[in-house]
């Protein structure tokens, strides 16, 4: 089953997220919990972790940014 992995909302004034760092390389497994990317809002970097496990196809490059809602990786 595949997984479409998006930005999540972080706080109520986000609109949109840039991925400083991929944790888990394209076309590397990932297990459900572990450290997919990080990513920089208007005040913070927070770590997003991967929702399931499977193998990391990312979508968006590093420096990429992206609004709330966008798929950035897919794990299948």
């Amino acid at each position: 089953m595949t997984m479409s992995v998006c930005v999540p909302l972080l706080s109520m004034s986000m609109s949109e997220g840039k991925i400083v760092e991929w944790h888990v390389a394209d076309g590397a497994q990932v297990e459900a919990g572990q450290p997919l990317y990080s990513i920089e809002t208007e005040k913070t970097v927070v770590d997003i972790e991967a929702p399931a496990s499977g193998t990391v196809q990312h979508k968006v490059p590093e420096g990429g940014t992206v609004p709330v809602g966008e798929e950035v990786a897919l794990i299948v």
